[in-house]
């Protein structure tokens, strides 16, 4: 199965692509940042985004694309801008009939580390360590963009029942439900439910 992974920016967009094989093996294809120019106006960087993912999910034809939940943050220009972004990933695989999925950075980073508080580092030595890199992943939008593909990797299988899909159920993926779990019930609570 093929990932593509996007850490949604309006500045810079992170775009991770990883090849999940049998047994859960994953193998690096592709990391970029897609840019838009801050000097332009919002429309145009939006086109510039949407564009950009647009070309990477042609080129690589991904079977799912996985993409930062964007969260309320302190700075409101941020999250609307990372929002935006993400719509624009979302609409450009909604356009070719590709399913999305969307992953808190916490889920990402229990996915990855088994630390849902990692650092920035951290998950770029994993990453690399994961994919078997040379190298750490750079910039940090293309980590998080490689991270959030291998995390929809690593997400728990749900055709499995009770005690049998548990034993088959590696540390790192209990741990990612579990906060897939707490994450729902925090926003259930947060919205009144």
């Amino acid at each position: 199965m093929m990932i593509l992974g996007v850490d949604p920016g309006l500045t810079r967009c992170g775009v991770g692509v990883i090849e999940a094989g049998a047994s859960r093996r994953l193998s690096f294809i592709h990391v970029d940042v897609v840019r838009s120019d801050p000097q332009t106006s919002q429309d145009l960087r939006l086109l510039a985004i949407y564009n950009g993912l647009a070309e990477k999910i042609e080129r690589f034809a991904p079977d799912t694309v996985s993409i930062e939940r964007v969260f309320a943050q302190e700075n409101h220009n941020t999250v609307l801008g990372t929002a935006q972004a993400a719509g624009m990933a979302m609409l450009a695989a909604a356009q070719r009939g590709i399913p999305v999925a969307l992953h808190t950075p916490t889920e990402v980073k229990l996915a990855i580390t088994g630390n849902g508080r990692a650092e920035k580092i951290q998950i770029e030595r994993m990453v690399a360590r994961i994919l078997n890199l040379n190298v750490l992943p750079k910039p940090a939008d293309a980590a998080d963009a490689l991270a959030q593909a291998i995390c929809h990797a690593l997400r728990p299988a749900g055709s499995l029942a009770g005690g049998e899909r548990e034993q088959h159920l590696t540390t790192a993926q209990r741990q990612w439900a579990e906060a897939a779990q707490t994450s729902k019930r925090r926003h259930s609570v947060d919205r009144g439910m």
